[in-house]
């Protein structure tokens, strides 16, 4: 990307937006544009147009999003649909319209079937029926990434897609309510050792398998994307490595320092049972993370300590 161009991130106050936002500063890029929900709600496809439009941006990256964990999505499915579904029809027709050299979707690695084969190749997408415990989700995410391809193939319009797996880092969402679930166990875990609880109880069996990245690591694939990768469809982002909830919670516990017992409850969902994704198209591209579990979790834990107000939403 020109770093003289001027590039608008939509949901840069986010945790991946904000992520966005400073690899694009420490890369040098200064003319990046931003606009809160309260400036600018992109629900509203005449506002959203007219703003792209107005500030005719070379690049757009296409970070916003209502997002939650399973909890939130089951309650609520119809608002994860509507507004993920409008949001991104709304930021890439605008973008169409005004002509942007190139626009990034990002999506989320639940686009893909409950039961894909694993490691989950894109060719896996639309192969069979999704985790209803997030299909609104996903159903508009799938939407995103083929608004973007048809754009390219009707338009020539240069609109990527890209699907992260699993995402946790600073400026995460931490409420007990919407939150997902790795920055859920840090809030749990912190109170529960206030409080002294000798035991916490966690939702499911513990037994299914995540996929996590750091949001700092996806930030650098997308620059990296930005510059390198032009095709119809969409890209895997991830870790490409694995681990249970169960090892997830401990590995919570001993940066945040619970000494009580877990248990799981498995009267209580688990959702998908193993998601993890083929990230062998990235690699090949010359982008890897470099992030550790055991070093993000205390980077995630040092900024909810550090940000009271804001992470205990």
């Amino acid at each position: 990307m020109d770093l003289g161009a001027k590039i608008y991130v939509a949901g840069h106050r986010g945790m991946v937006g904000s992520a966005i936002v400073r690899a694009l500063r420490a890369a040098g890029h200064q003319a990046v544009i931003t606009r809160t929900s309260a400036e600018l709600d992109l629900r509203d496809g005449a506002a959203t147009r007219a703003f792209i439009a107005a500030e005719a941006p070379t690049y757009v990256i296409m970070a916003a999003a209502r997002v939650g964990g399973i909890k939130y999505n089951s309650l609520a499915p119809y608002d994860f649909l509507y507004d993920n579904l409008i949001m991104s029809a709304n930021v890439i027709e605008g973008a169409r319209l005004a002509g942007v050299r190139k626009l990034l979707f990002l999506g989320s690695s639940c686009i893909y079937p409950k039961l894909a084969p694993q490691p989950i190749h894109e060719d896996s997408l639309l192969s069979g029926p999704l985790e209803a415990t997030n299909e609104a989700y996903a159903v508009a995410k799938i939407a995103g990434i083929k608004l973007c391809t048809h754009a390219r193939t009707q338009y020539g319009c240069d609109f990527i897609s890209a699907m992260p797996c699993n995402l946790y880092g600073l400026g995460d969402n931490f409420s007990l309510e919407n939150s997902h679930v790795l920055p859920a166990m840090i809030r749990k875990m912190h109170e529960a050792k206030l409080r002294g609880d000798p035991v916490l109880r966690l939702w499911g069996t513990g037994t299914p398998l995540r996929e996590f990245l750091h949001a700092d690591d996806l930030a650098e694939a997308c620059l990296l994307l930005m510059d390198r990768y032009a095709e119809p469809g969409h890209i895997n982002v991830g870790s490409g490595e694995e681990l249970t909830i169960r090892a997830l919670a401990e590995g919570v516990a001993q940066a945040v320092g619970f000494q009580g017992r877990i248990e799981f409850d498995p009267a209580m969902p688990d959702g998908t049972p193993r998601k993890l994704m083929d990230v062998s198209r990235i690699r090949a591209l010359g982008w890897k993370h470099r992030i550790s579990m055991v070093d993000g979790i205390r980077g995630a834990y040092a900024w909810y300590l550090a940000n009271p107000a804001e992470a205990r939403r």
